[in-house]
This record gives structure tokens, sequence and C-alpha cells, in this order.
């Protein structure tokens, strides 16, 4: 059985959160490096982007929100 790649890329959502082209670039890069790597192929890969609110993240037991506004 041939395998599907799956890519799950997660982002924090900062100032708006990702374009539509940046979007885009990190789909194109991912799916041709695994094809190049991998020989995978780009017509099974699949990515998905996960813009994560600051808010809901964490790191240290705090929230990257007020790590941020901390200067951390």
């Amino acid at each position: 059985m041939r395998q599907m790649p799956y890519v799950n890329i997660k982002v924090t959502k900062e100032n708006g959160g990702l374009t539509k082209e940046e979007k885009l670039t990190l789909i194109k890069g991912v799916t041709n490096l695994l094809a190049e790597t991998l020989n995978k192929n780009p017509a099974s890969t699949v990515v998905v982007i996960d813009e994560i609110d600051m808010d809901n993240y964490g790191l240290g037991a705090e929230q990257i929100s007020d790590r941020r506004k901390a200067g951390k």
C-alpha cells in the first residue's frame, strides 16, 4: 500500500495571520520537498496549515500572548 503523505504545519496567528500567498508558498514548498527528498507523489500529498491563536498556545506555563507582551 502506498503512503499518502500528510503534513500539518502549526503557526501562531500573529498580526492577522499568514497571507494567502504565504500559505501557498508553504504548501508548494513542503509538497516539493517531499517529492524531491522522499519521491512522494505531489498529487497525493496533503498539507494542512493551522493558525493557533496566541492565547491557545503555551510555553513554560505561560500563554504565548503574555510572553510576547513581556518581550520573551
